[in-house]
């Protein structure tokens, strides 16, 4: 049976569908499950309901049309497969104008893609789709009328109700009417859907309705409001609401907690602090200003400069915490911060000291284990900062929003001073270390050349060879050093109870032999470590605080202690140095003729931990090769014990002097100490075995004095620094003890005056100096006269 068509056109607005059903796939209406499967005629143009039964009944059938119909729909068939490769005229987009705009005429109303229909086209009514073909083929009026556009639905996301729109000539048929086209006829519709498809594909990336070059003033004026709309929120919010649909189970409880992972971290990065006393909660409590200044730049930038700009910034953030975690090491250790200029080459001094204690293999894994951790921190950083500028990106207004609340909170906390244990809630932790990096390399520039001009600068500089340290001539001079004897193994509650009773036995006991002493406090340049520093701080009289201040020194002609005694000519010079493993050149600087390092002193026994050799055999290898031998000329020592050198594990034992030999006697000593490993974790351990092994270097050094000391013997002995913070305690002082031993009189007499405190042990309220104070009070003391060099406006200041 020929199909039924019907006359009437599309009014060009959108109405309800028809009985609630929409058309199904190839233009055909859907059939309801009780009514026949002829879908019903839509109303006319006037808005006339549909016609009844009874008008249906009574119009003429297909067979009782005039003869002239017939033709028309053979014309109709005939071109259908010359209209499947002429161009189709796209179907209009929701988004290819404003609500409520009228579409244009022969168009269709605006509606949302209708299913793929059986050739699998998608987008475009099929009734749109070959009634555009046909009439761009030029066909005439028979070709028109026999085009069979089927209903469309256009639903609304906003309201959730449906309309329909028909297409300009609306077809009524039934399932069982449909003709059965043959192969090629098939692949001709396959085709020109295909065509159909990307035509309409290209024509909406163009915003024209139709193609024709008449279109595109109305398609111009069109691409503002899809501007517009595409900016909106509602369009973003659609966009929001599909990703989530999208969005597996776990993936939607995944993504937002990592998100959350990424804020807390890059927070926890802005609060972190740079000591170890200061890791408190009220410390993380805190609201960072630079996470609202770089929040508000990310959320104003488009997408691409806001990825780069994030990415930055997190590398930024990841090289500041990676400072901040450097800062805490060297305060635990040193007791400052890492200067980015002068302290590299001390991760290299730190290597060596863990392969000395705790073995190669510990130092290789831990060296690589500090490279991976810093490589973990700036790629997570980096990847934090930027899923933070992506999510603030999605969300502008809530992010703006957040962030208008957080600022107008970390202002009015700044006005008010708010604190939290004493911490204010306003923070500004990153800007101010940051100031404070800028701030350490412009002073360290500037230092390097002012003391350049200060180490040129010497009172003693010219003095004659006669007029130094005239009253000590005769004397044998020992200037000694105990490795990390400080204030704390003095007065600690955990050390000092040990170290005292043996300072008090070492005092009685030189008593015995006639030697007596004085002892004070001298404030260290060091902490923790560097001891060089403080060797050359306490010879030459100048504050050397940083290696660079070091080299400075040591590369020029400052006197030091030593240097002054063999600039008089009335004493050879000599180094002990167990310590030293490589080559030294500063010997030169320090006035010194021979030196001992740890492999001249005839050592074939173990070592303990980091110190080379127990300083008993030490002192035994002085005694033996320099100190217990003939000389024309009294000599002028400067003596290095290592045995209280960190990690304080082994320590050695006292052994008969005699059985010394080689050493070869302490391998079962070494054997049978506490391990490094066991008690470098442990602070309270760590206290303890630092008290005992200050208390082994005094009793060695007490009983070479009771040994092998001369009526002439002067002993200068000092601590260079206080041990590490895990040890002294957070912001211990520097002060370190002093000690001046003789058995000539007159010797100590020459320094009444400074008030130091009888005996080995200092008192706690005894005169404290700087160290780089003690040589030109010790100088001047001993009879030296000023006759200053280089720098004379300097030291007038």
């Amino acid at each position: 049976m020929p199909q039924h068509t019907s006359t009437h056109q599309s009014s060009g607005t959108t109405g309800a569908t028809e009985h609630g059903i929409p058309s199904q796939q190839g233009g055909e209406p859907a059939p309801h499950q009780d009514e026949p499967r002829t879908a019903p005629a839509p109303a006319d143009r006037a808005g006339n309901a549909p016609a009844t039964d009874e008008a249906r009944a009574a119009a003429p059938r297909d067979e009782d049309a005039p003869a002239g119909t017939a033709d028309h729909t053979v014309a109709a068939r005939t071109a259908e497969p010359r209209a499947a490769t002429a161009p189709a005229a796209p179907a209009d987009r929701t988004t290819d104008a404003p609500p409520g705009a009228d579409a244009p005429a022969g168009t269709g109303a605006s509606r949302s893609e209708a299913p793929p229909d059986e050739q699998g086209n998608t987008g475009t009514p099929a009734a749109e789709r070959t009634g555009t073909a046909a009439s761009s083929e030029g066909t005439g009026p028979e070709a028109a009328e026999t085009a069979e556009p089927s209903e469309t639905v256009e639903s609304s996301g906003s309201s959730g109700t449906a309309g329909t729109t028909a297409s300009s000539e609306p077809a009524e048929t039934t399932e069982a009417a449909a003709p059965k086209a043959d192969d090629g006829s098939k692949a001709a519709e396959s085709e020109a859907a295909a065509a159909a498809g990307r035509d309409a594909d290209a024509s909406a990336d163009t915003g024209s309705p139709a193609g024709p070059a008449a279109a595109q003033p109305e398609a111009a004026a069109r691409r503002p409001f899809r501007l517009l709309r595409a900016l909106g929120p509602r369009t973003a919010r659609q966009d929001d609401r599909r990703r989530r649909k999208a969005r597996s189970g776990p993936a939607r409880v995944l993504s937002p907690t990592v998100t959350v992972l990424a804020f807390l971290l890059v927070v926890a990065a802005l609060l972190l602090p740079n000591k170890p006393d200061r890791f408190e909660v009220a410390t993380f409590t805190r609201l960072p200003v630079e996470l609202l200044l770089w929040g508000a730049l990310l959320i104003v930038l488009p997408r691409r400069p806001r990825t780069v700009v994030a990415a930055l910034g997190g590398l930024v953030l990841g090289v500041l915490t990676v400072l901040a975690l450097t800062d805490i090491q060297f305060h635990e250790y040193l007791g400052r911060d890492f200067n980015m200029i002068l302290d590299w080459q001390l991760l290299d001094d730190a290597q060596s000291y863990l392969a000395d204690t705790l073995g190669g293999t510990v130092a290789l894994l831990a060296a690589v284990g500090v490279v991976l951790l810093v490589l973990a921190l700036l790629g997570l950083m980096t990847l934090a900062v930027v899923r933070i500028g992506s999510f603030v990106g999605r969300h502008r207004t809530r992010s703006m929003r957040g962030l208008m609340l957080l600022s107008v909170l970390w202002m009015l906390c700044a006005a008010l001073d708010l604190r939290i244990s004493g911490i204010p809630v306003a923070s500004r932790h990153t800007v101010a270390m940051f100031e404070a990096r800028q701030e350490g390399i412009r002073t360290t520039i500037e230092d390097e050349r002012e003391f350049a001009r200060t180490a040129k600068a010497d009172p003693f500089g010219n003095t004659p060879a006669g007029q130094l340290v005239p009253d000590l001539r005769g004397k044998d001079m020992i200037f000694t050093f105990i490795e990390s004897y400080g204030r704390s193994a003095i007065e600690d509650p955990v050390m000092a109870p040990g170290v005292n009773r043996t300072l008090e036995a070492s005092t009685r006991a030189l008593a015995a032999k006639g030697f007596h002493a004085k002892s004070g406090w001298l404030t260290s340049s060091t902490y923790g470590g560097g001891s060089w520093l403080g060797h050359s701080t306490f010879m030459s009289g100048l504050w050397i605080d940083n290696q660079n201040r070091y080299r400075t020194v040591t590369s020029g002609d400052h006197l030091t202690l030593t240097k002054v005694f063999r600039k008089t000519g009335a004493w050879d010079t000599v180094g002990i140095m167990p310590g030293v493993q490589k080559a030294w050149p500063e010997a030169r600087w320090y006035g010194l003729d021979r030196v001992y390092n740890a492999f001249r002193m005839g050592y074939r026994g173990p070592k303990f931990s980091w110190s080379t050799m127990p300083d008993q055999y030490a002192l035994e290898a002085f005694e033996r090769l320099e100190h217990g031998r003939k000389h024309d000329k009294p000599l002028t020592s400067f003596v290095i014990l290592t045995s209280s050198h960190q990690p304080w594990a082994p320590i050695p034992r006292m052994v008969g002097w005699d059985e010394l030999g080689d050493g070869s006697v302490f391998k079962d000593i070494e054997a049978a100490g506490v391990r490094a490993a066991d008690i470098i974790t442990d602070p309270l351990r760590s206290r303890e075995e630092y008290g005992k092994s200050v208390q082994y270097s005094l009793t060695a050094l007490t009983e070479w004095m009771e040994r092998y000391a001369k009526d002439n013997t002067v002993l200068v002995v000092l601590g260079d620094h206080q041990p590490k913070a895990r040890v002294s305690g957070n912001n211990a002082s520097r002060d370190v003890p002093v000690s001046i031993v003789a058995k000539d009189p007159k010797v100590l007499e020459k320094i009444a005056d400074w008030g130091w405190t009888d005996g080995l042990r200092p008192a706690h309220d005894a005169p404290v100096w700087r160290m780089d104070a003690f040589r030109n009070r010790f100088l001047t003391a001993y009879g030296s006269v000023p006759h200053p060099s280089g720098g004379q406006e300097l030291l007038q200041k």
